[in-house]
């Protein structure tokens, strides 16, 4: 295989085998993101946490002591 083929991501295999785990997790990160609402939750969650919204565990263990 060259290093221009590489660089073009293509490749010669005609399949490739993976673990059934691991098909059922590539099969549930495709479901997630072809779901329009569920990304936009991600989307905000992600936002939230870079905005420092969020709690940290310990802040949310004690508000449940209380």
């Amino acid at each position: 295989m060259t290093m221009q083929k590489l660089a073009d991501g293509r490749h010669e295999a005609k399949w490739v085998t993976i673990s059934t785990d691991e098909y059922e997790s590539m099969l549930a990160t495709i479901e997630t993101l072809s779901h329009p609402q569920a990304m936009n939750k991600i989307r905000k969650g992600e936002k939230e946490r870079l905005e420092g919204k969020l709690k940290s565990l310990e802040q949310l263990k004690n508000e449940l002591k209380d």
